[in-house]
């Protein structure tokens, strides 16, 4: 069969279709979760923390916050996975459909038996591990602050990490599958007995299958993907305007595109990959949080904004929720500002100012900077 081919419009639509973010919104965040396989967790919360703003940048005013909280801790429809940093998942703190905890148990317990810092660790702290499950099975759950440190030998690290034995162990506990996040109060996790959060009847999916089937899943979320991402997974495909390979759910298309408007998270899945972004979109973007002030181009927690089929652009905006008001410090527009595209930048504006319950929004008059002298000045 020959290699299917798509121009670079198509690529996007495909992309931003797979990430939920044409005109069809989902109906529901269980939907959303199972598409994009997870959400990331993020505690900044210049604007709304991370896993929030993905949601409802999909959903719409019909998402809360407290519906992330309740699929997690009442209706146990998602779970907290703190997977090890990959080349794939660079992130610890992810929500997963529950329904796919499967996919992930053989990694787990396999990880009890893969010799390394960990185990051996873990191996010289037995009393002190069964300590730990001992007072979670009797008080679960439980914040680490209310779990002695009783360990028999510290944990040793060149960083942060260095001799938090409490929370180094809850962690790798976690990650083996003895225990799990039952649930947070702000930032802080509870921490009980895996055998209380995760369903009895789930099947452990063998690691090999396991690993198919996610490279099969993360492929259905990104639309398309190079290999290095995605494995096997799809067929193979040739974008125009791009070299090397990439990889293609057989089942997406880019027919019959509506597009929107949308304001992203700097996690968002579908420009996280920044050299896909630069790719298929003509998209630069880097998130600045990190850097001294004066050396940031587009803000703290500048905000892409997708119109269409393309990223148009960042919005530097931070929630005042003293005073209020959702301040827009500066808007750095890629492309060539309409009338029209001003209306609906600022119609979303709007529904996210609406959305966080701010009553009013502060424009950036002469604080506008654009990125080409070409660009106009409605925004």
């Amino acid at each position: 069969m020959a290699e299917r081919r798509l121009s670079r419009a198509e690529a996007r639509r495909i992309a931003i279709r797979a990430q939920l973010l044409a005109d069809d919104r989902p109906d529901d965040l269980l939907t959303v979760v199972e598409q994009l396989t997870f959400l990331q967790l993020d505690p900044t919360a210049a604007v709304a923390p991370s896993a929030d703003l993905v949601a409802w940048t999909r959903l719409g005013s019909g998402y809360a916050p407290d519906d992330l909280q309740q699929a997690l801790e009442r209706d146990r429809t998602l779970f907290e996975h703190h997977a090890q940093p990959t080349v794939l998942e660079p992130v610890l703190a992810m929500v997963r459909p529950m329904a796919d905890l499967g996919l992930y148990l053989a990694e787990m317990h396999a990880s009890r038996s893969i010799d390394g810092q960990r185990v051996r660790w873990i191996e010289a702290n037995r009393g002190f591990r069964r300590r730990v499950l001992d007072l979670l099975k009797e008080s679960g759950p439980l914040p680490s602050r209310d779990i002695p440190d009783t360990s028999e030998v510290s944990w040793t690290s060149t960083g942060w990490t260095n001799e938090r034995n409490v929370t180094r162990m809850l962690e790798f506990l976690a990650a083996r599958g003895e225990i799990a996040i039952a649930g947070r109060r702000g930032r802080t996790r509870l921490w009980d007995l895996a055998e209380r959060i995760y369903p009895a009847d789930t099947v452990v999916v063998p690691a090999d299958e396991a690993q198919r089937i996610r490279d099969g899943r993360r492929l259905g979320a990104l639309g398309v993907a190079r290999p290095a991402i995605v494995g096997e997974a799809g067929v193979p495909v040739e974008i125009e305007g791009t070299s090397g390979p990439w990889r293609v759910d057989p089942d997406a298309s880019a027919d019959e595109f509506q597009g929107r408007t949308a304001l992203l998270s700097p996690f968002d899945r579908l420009i996280h990959d920044r050299t896909r972004a630069r790719e298929l979109f003509d998209f630069d973007y880097l998130l600045e949080m990190y850097k001294p002030k004066d050396k940031r181009r587009w803000g703290y927690f500048a905000l892409p904004l997708l119109h269409g089929d393309r990223l148009i652009g960042k919005v530097d905006a931070i929630a005042d929720r003293k005073e209020s008001v959702l301040r827009v410090n500066a808007i750095h527009p890629d492309v060539r500002i309409t009338r029209a595209l001003t209306s609906a930048v600022r119609a979303e504006l709007a529904a996210l100012a609406g959305w966080l319950g701010l009553a009013d929004i502060d424009y950036p008059r002469s604080r506008t900077r654009t990125a080409s002298p070409n660009v106009g000045r409605e925004l």
